[in-house]
């Protein structure tokens, strides 16, 4: 891991900045969007509390995101965490930001009460799961996550 990766919480000042890599991010998933679509999306999120956005640095260069979104669990009474965005830009890659990013989010979801943080990636991804299951994410069990698409 690269020892100048720096995350911290972003705000509504580094909302320029999120919006890139947002943007990085929507065009890896092949979904773009135009820019000010983006950023009041990412402006609406971060105005209304929604989601937890954190930034990632390297060297003081914006290097990857990773975007929350608050939940619960009704069986533990409890919040819990969707990691829903995660994206490192692509001159950043193999630095340790993404592990960075899941770190600080799980330093942070235990500081904050969280009893469990759940994301997804593609089936075809298996950079990011390796990387997950690195990290202690598991999937299969105990349960199974089912997706419905709504047209």
């Amino acid at each position: 891991m690269h020892s100048d990766v720096r995350v911290d919480e972003a705000g509504p000042a580094d909302l320029e900045i999120v919006t890139t890599l947002f943007l990085g991010y929507l065009e890896f998933y092949e979904a773009p969007a135009e820019r000010d679509e983006a950023r009041a999306f990412l402006a609406e999120r971060m105005t209304r509390g929604e989601s937890l956005i954190l930034l990632a640095r390297v060297g003081g260069e914006p290097a990857g995101f990773t975007q929350v979104f608050p939940s619960f669990s009704s069986v533990r009474r409890a919040p819990i965490w969707i990691l829903n965005d995660l994206f490192v830009a692509p001159s950043a890659r193999r630095a340790g930001v993404a592990r960075a990013l899941l770190r600080a989010t799980a330093e942070r979801a235990a500081e904050r009460g969280v009893v469990r943080i759940e994301l997804s990636t593609d089936e075809t991804n298996k950079t990011a799961q390796a990387l997950y299951e690195d990290e202690g994410y598991l999937t299969g069990f105990p349960v199974r996550h089912y997706l419905r698409r709504i047209p």
